[in-house]
């Protein structure tokens, strides 16, 4: 299944502390995009390693991460849906189950959503700037910035990349960022 594939650009050289962040988020999330790309509905669905993680859940799963840092710890607003009404403690792992019957175009949209959400809110503030909602980090209960949170979304884009090269690898042979 063909989905829109984004178009993916170097991070800038020489470019200010927020381009350069925001351009090497930008990278790993278009990377996810091209991992996806081209696969039929049941490879996306489909776990072929000794994990359970799916390819259509990994979409869901970052598209969640991206806005719950910043719209819950971030700003400290609650989360819309579909993550509103999610019951965590039945399923927490709602987003990675309930992705295997979702639309892949609609996964694909929802994660592209979540990235403008994240834009836009973000966009004209100082990455020094502290989060609303402090967070568990390293046993401490402080105040993230801006720039941790965008640092952070950067390392776990990137990480489940590496799951995604694994998963597309073992689907059809597709190696390669």
């Amino acid at each position: 299944m063909p989905l829109e594939s984004s178009e993916r650009r170097d991070p800038p050289a020489a470019g200010t502390e927020l381009a350069t962040i925001m351009g090497f988020l930008q990278y790993e999330r278009d990377t996810l995009l091209r991992k996806v790309d081209g696969l039929s509905v049941e490879q996306l669905r489909s776990a072929p390693t000794v994990s359970t993680l799916t390819l259509a859940g990994l979409l869901k799963h970052l598209a969640l991460v991206e806005e719950s840092w910043l719209i819950e710890d971030f700003l400290g607003q609650p989360l819309p849906e579909p993550w509103a009404s999610v019951d965590w403690e039945i399923d927490p792992d709602w987003e990675h189950t309930s992705a295997l019957v979702d639309d892949p175009e609609w996964l694909v949209a929802r994660y592209r959503q979540a990235w403008e959400t994240v834009d836009r809110s973000m966009a004209a503030t100082p990455l020094d700037h502290l989060a609303v909602r402090s967070t568990r980090i390293n046993g401490s209960a402080e105040a993230v910035s801006l720039r941790w949170i965008l640092l952070h979304l950067i390392e776990e884009t990137a990480r489940h990349n590496g799951h995604a090269d694994l998963i597309r690898e073992a689907l059809d042979g597709v190696t390669g960022e």
